[in-house]
């Protein structure tokens, strides 16, 4: 099977080194160097990165566009499948023609909840009790070609987006190859999405970490998580922007203190912080410059930290039944 691979962050890189060891990769699929680093210098993506090191001889097209130069040189290279995991793009009839198996695409969540850029922090946000990963029929509209292959994760409710993307980036590339290997051998068979299941995630971007503490414990909780470590939950301390890294939901502890008060200091639980249902522990925490602290090296060089006012509010991007 002659694949082009299609991709760029680091999420994908597992499943191009599965392809390219365990199938014919006659191309490399990514975007544009971007700029990086304090220096601001182009660096190529992850993906391309992976693909010069372990795959020397392979072509890496990384265009601004996809035109029809692009497919031109797409068509040279004569690929049977499109295999795509996070490239960023949607792609048109024209370019998916090129290929006499059409294209998958391995997306992070239970399709068809949790459809487009930011399914992993969604499947968070809404406090989901399983998540996993498909392999999907391109089609022209966003993630709704129907499933080749799904993997179950259930989840604890302490799961980080890191930790689930690093799942899902070494899962997803078992979960592509043997996808593939069906594909190869004409065995694959092929589930509909119900669009009326269909929810739908949209791009995070940094200004969505800030904390609005009239939310509940538990819903802050789960953005910490969601947005760990990107884009990273956050408040303010005294007009000093803080970065909340890990927190512990106590939704059946209340206080008299307004949301947003520090409630008090517990030695063995955290910073305890009222929020609109709810105490929340802030275990580690980050002020702007510095390194991250734990609560109790944090609290010694804080002032009058009980009683202190976390300010500051924000909103959630995502209600849970519908994504929107």
């Amino acid at each position: 099977m002659r694949i082009l691979f299609t991709g760029s962050p680091e999420i994908a890189v597992p499943s191009l080194l599965a392809v390219g060891r365990d199938f014919d990769l006659v191309g490399v699929l990514t975007n544009p160097p971007a700029p990086k680093g304090r220096g601001l210098s182009p660096a190529p993506t992850p993906v391309a990165q992976a693909a010069a090191e372990h795959f020397p001889g392979v072509p890496i097209l990384a265009p601004e566009r996809l035109g029809p130069a692009e497919r031109e040189a797409v068509t040279a290279l004569q690929p049977e499948l499109l295999v795509v995991f996070a490239y960023g793009r949607i792609f048109g009839p024209r370019f998916l023609g090129l290929f006499p198996q059409g294209g998958v695409n391995v997306h992070p969540s239970l399709l068809p909840r949790w459809r487009g850029p930011s399914p992993i922090p969604y499947a968070i946000l809404a406090r989901d009790a399983e998540t996993g990963l498909c392999v999907q029929r391109l089609a022209l509209r966003l993630d709704s070609g129907d499933v080749l292959g799904r993997q179950r994760l259930p989840l604890g409710g302490r799961e980080t987006a890191g930790v689930l993307s690093d799942w899902a980036a070494r899962a997803g590339a078992d979960l592509l190859v043997a996808v593939i290997s069906l594909i190869a051998d004409g065995s694959v068979s092929a589930e509909p999405q119900d669009e009326a299941q269909a929810t739908w995630s949209r791009q995070m971007s940094k200004d969505d970490g800030l904390v609005d503490w009239s939310r509940s414990a538990l819903e802050i909780d789960a953005m910490v998580r969601a947005y760990t470590p990107w884009p990273g939950a956050w408040t303010t301390l005294g007009g000093e922007r803080l970065g909340l890294l890990e927190t512990w939901p106590y939704p059946a502890e209340t206080g008299n203190a307004d949301p947003g008060m520090v409630a008090g200091i517990d030695k063995s639980r955290g910073i305890m912080v009222q929020t609109g249902a709810g105490l929340l522990a802030l275990r580690v925490l980050q002020a702007r410059g510095k390194k991250p602290l734990a609560y109790r090296d944090f609290a010694n060089g804080a002032r009058n930290l009980p009683g202190a006012r976390l300010g500051g509010t924000g909103y959630s991007p995502v209600t849970p039944a519908t994504g929107r």
